[in-house]
């Protein structure tokens, strides 16, 4: 089945009434997306920002009547938008992704490897994964500073804490890696049922890996056990679990923080300058990891 897209660039004012009439008018699906490269990485609480320049994607199906939807949405809306109607022939895109997710190294030893394909080295530590809907794929530069990390720090019989796990990536490597045991803390469902199963996929026990949502008696069982705690999340949040992350590192463990840019590493730095030193132990493209040590007391 082929469809119809209808794009129309526009300006943040004008795009949710655009959305709203492309969706009276029929549309299946509308999404919203920059048009001039303007990123917007971490809004504010509440907040939903949009691009200077917006471009709106409608789409309908195949047989709809273009000049008909167009002639629903009030000219006001229209004047100054670019218009463009295109056919888009359906695909299964759950293999068109697919085929474009492969094998990726990490450091000397480990490779995250599609769980659809052999592993390229297979007497390597291979991690097989199917991320579902959740994060973590390793093709971000966030999750592959972090891998690259682990892939150095992980020793046998460590105790991990994943912290914002999301596809399970980093707590099911470390696992792989050597260590002992994980836990996985995220907020959304969907997260803990792709690291339930990625754990199974990669023979990990269910006594080595727990997987929670985020709650108050989970963080005080595991209190001072963790000898590295990863969190790969946004720079906001990171600092808000500060108190949390800092809590569940043994004296001497490691803490691993990233999904935050070059520009706000300096600000979470001074944020928990007062128990623990970080310094950017990896960059990628605009982004960073940043480690530090937990003195002993």
């Amino acid at each position: 089945m082929s469809w119809l897209q209808l794009r129309l660039d526009t300006s943040p004012a004008l795009a949710n009434a655009l959305e709203e009439h492309l969706l009276a008018a029929g549309a299946v699906a509308v999404t919203m997306e920059d048009n001039a490269d303007q990123p917007v990485l971490e809004p504010g609480v509440g907040e939903t920002p949009l691009w200077q320049q917006t471009r709106l994607t409608g789409l309908f199906p195949a047989d709809t009547q273009m000049p008909a939807v167009l002639a629903r949405i009030p000219e006001a809306l229209l004047q100054g938008c670019n218009q463009r109607v295109e056919i888009l022939e359906d695909k299964d895109w759950e293999r068109e992704w697919i085929s474009h997710y492969q094998p990726m190294r990490f450091g000397q030893r480990l490779w995250v490897c599609p769980s659809w394909m052999d592993p390229p080295e297979p007497d390597a530590v291979n991690l097989l994964l199917d991320p579902g809907l959740a994060f973590g794929t390793g093709t971000h530069p966030t999750t592959a500073l972090c891998l690259g990390q682990l892939e150095q720090l992980t020793q046998p019989g460590q105790t991990v804490v994943d912290y914002g796990c999301g596809s399970g990536i980093l707590a099911v490597a470390a696992l792989k890696l050597g260590a002992e045991r994980g836990l996985g803390v995220d907020n959304d469902p969907q997260a803990l049922v792709a690291s339930r199963e990625n754990a199974r996929r990669n023979s990990i026990a269910e006594e080595r890996f727990m997987v929670t949502l985020p709650d108050a008696q989970t963080n005080a069982a595991w209190r001072g056990q963790a000898d590295v705690v990863v969190a790969n999340i946004l720079a906001g949040p990171l600092a808000e679990l500060s108190d949390t992350l800092l809590s569940l590192l043994k004296p001497g463990g490691t803490l691993l923080l990233s999904g935050l840019l070059q520009n706000q590493a300096a600000v979470l730095c001074a944020h928990y300058a007062p128990r623990l030193t970080l310094h950017v132990a990896g960059e990628r493209e605009d982004w960073v990891c940043l480690q530090g040590t937990l003195p002993a007391t």
